[in-house]
């Protein structure tokens, strides 16, 4: 078989798998969420509940039991602690599917003592804006008690990824069997105040309505959630994986003359396609942005304002693309692989800080797209190896040729492996 038959087959497989890995990807990212909040339990050390359920986010849950005889709701909220310092809340809204009016318990470690403490909090529209420290306050529900509990008994100690239980016993207004659920968890305590928590999209989507008859939970925002899933998705797949393969295919693919022009027309149609895509999930992260007021992911942003910008230049390039007898040519293929290569790194930059901004730096569809980046690495190394050892063997017979060692019919000889010698 011809060599250049045999390239074509190990970049045509080696393209097969990474397609293979960009499939697997598509399917484990449209389901991350589920596997990251896909456990409770309804047995705690002190009491055992009727109804548990995981919530959509931070790999929280909730169990609990409802008295219909006298209205009353015993309830266990299980959080993690992302700071050995940190904080961790849970509360109700009485009014409205926000954070702002929520009536919040939170638990963190004593400044003094470093013991758990549980204090409740009333978040008005100053805690937001962080205008001044967020002091504890007695709460106007029908609260009738409260605990925490560190999960592992007196023994355990507040450390990062430390599971608490926060307990409460609530009075309910008759016929009411809906109640808004807020939660979070923060990095650290000033005094007896909790700070800010982080302003990831899970961070902030920490919202739903519970039914405590049928046990169903209906987050909030689901539409800006959908919305974030599928404008990292095709941002994944667009900047991250085609642009890559298309670059890759003009470096590698161009030097196999058997096949002619057909390399530009494979490259340009990834690119264009990858491009246009990009283009469709750009759009939503600007719609994200008008549905989050107030949120900004500076780094993230500038990274994708950039990235499209540079993407659209390749685009347009190609309309002022000059002829190979063109004397300018040489400072358009500069210009080509400059922007280029620039556009594909700050893509693949902007895809790993997208994942942080989702608060999925350990997510399935991470791990995913990470060995689909390394199998398009493997295919590189190993391409740029073999163009290595090609253009070795082609320089040498050339060194032989010049000092007359290798006959010019050479040339005219490879198809049959003969070498004529002087």
């Amino acid at each position: 078989m011809p060599p250049n038959i045999r390239n074509v087959k190990k970049i045509n497989i080696l393209l097969s798998i990474t397609m293979f890995f960009l499939f697997i990807f598509f399917i484990l990212s449209s389901r991350f969420y589920a596997a990251f909040s896909a456990h409770c339990t309804t047995e705690t050390a002190s009491k055992t509940f009727q109804k548990c359920m995981p919530l959509p986010t931070q790999q929280a849950s909730i169990a609990w039991t409802f008295h219909p005889h006298n209205a009353t709701l015993d309830l266990c909220f299980f959080g993690s602690f992302i700071s050995p310092s940190g904080w961790v809340g849970w509360g109700i809204n009485p009014t409205s599917s926000e954070m702002t009016g929520t009536r919040a318990l939170v638990a963190f470690p004593d400044p003094n003592s470093g013991q758990l403490v549980l204090l409740p909090f009333i978040l008005d529209s100053t805690v937001k804006l962080q205008k001044s420290p967020l002091l504890s306050t007695p709460l106007d529900i029908h609260l009738v008690s409260s605990s925490a509990a560190l999960y592992g008994g007196k023994m355990a100690t507040i450390h990062n990824g430390a599971t608490v239980q926060i307990y409460a016993t609530l009075k309910l207004s008759p016929n009411k069997t809906k109640i808004r659920l807020v939660w979070n968890r923060g990095l650290y305590v000033q005094g007896y105040s909790p700070t800010i928590h982080p302003t990831t999209s899970n961070d902030l989507s920490s919202i739903a309505i519970l039914d405590i008859l049928s046990g169903s939970a209906a987050a909030q925002h689901d539409n800006t959630r959908t919305l974030r899933i599928v404008h990292g998705m095709i941002n994944t797949i667009s900047w991250g994986i085609m642009l890559p393969i298309g670059a890759i295919t003009a470096r590698y693919l161009r030097q196999i003359e058997s096949i002619g022009p057909t390399w530009f027309y494979a490259h340009a149609g990834i690119q264009v396609s990858g491009i246009c895509l990009g283009t469709v999930g750009f759009g939503i992260g600007i719609r994200l942005g008008d549905l989050s007021p107030g949120v900004v992911y500076s780094l993230h942003k500038k990274l994708g304002i950039a990235t499209f910008c540079l993407g659209w230049l390749q685009m347009m390039a190609l309309l002022f693309r000059p002829k190979t007898t063109n004397k300018f040519r040489r400072y358009w293929k500069s210009y080509h692989h400059f922007v280029g290569y620039a556009c594909v790194v700050l893509g693949v930059v902007n895809v790993f800080q997208g994942f942080e901004v989702m608060g999925e730096g350990k997510s399935y569809g991470k791990l995913v797209y990470c060995l689909c980046l390394s199998t398009l690495v493997g295919i590189c190394v190993s391409l740029e190896a073999n163009s290595w050892v090609v253009f070795c063997r082609k320089s040498e017979e050339e060194k032989l040729r010049r000092e007359g060692l290798i006959a010019s019919s050479v040339s005219n000889s490879k198809g049959s492996g003969v070498i004529m010698l002087n």
